[in-house]
């Protein structure tokens, strides 16, 4: 395998926290091509009630995902780490075309190839209505800001 994407596995908490923020920042960026470089070429995902299996399924997903799912931001936290597994817990926060904000909220266990590529994502995560007010995730898109509250801060 040509391809890498440090830190690779064996994680140490160092390396499963940079793990988690490259994936965090990857995701806020929102570029549907980019995002699925960090799996693997058959990596399979199970995402709520959905399977799919390879990048340019996971790529016209998320080009889906983001056309629909406006103003997205996303915050992910480390939750556990072990070889080259890691569990992960989020919530991200954004509006439909009718003005409805949304919070969602899951869980993700990842599982990494030898050369740090995820070939192994499986996402449960469930809605709620917000109201405009409600908002926790406040920057001005793109990449969370270092100095912006996690989910641990955010009380969440």
């Amino acid at each position: 395998m040509s391809e890498t994407r440090p830190p690779l596995p064996p994680f140490n908490a160092e390396t499963a926290a940079q793990k988690v923020r490259a994936a965090e920042d990857g995701w806020n960026g929102k570029d549907p091509a980019k995002v699925a470089l960090a799996y693997t070429p058959d990596s399979q995902w199970r995402n709520r009630n959905l399977f799919l299996r390879g990048r340019a399924e996971i790529e016209a997903f998320l080009a889906a995902k983001w056309k629909k799912e406006l103003d997205y931001r996303l915050i992910k936290e480390l939750w556990a780490f072990t070889g080259n597994r890691i569990a992960v817990r989020f919530a991200y926060e954004y509006h439909n075309a009718a003005g409805q904000w949304f919070r969602a909220y899951g869980n993700e266990n990842w599982d990494f190839s030898e050369n740090g590529l995820m070939a192994h994502r499986h996402a449960s995560i469930n809605d709620l209505e917000i109201t405009e007010e409600d908002r926790l995730f406040r920057w001005d898109g793109g990449i969370r800001p270092l100095d912006h509250p996690g989910l641990s801060d955010l009380g969440l």
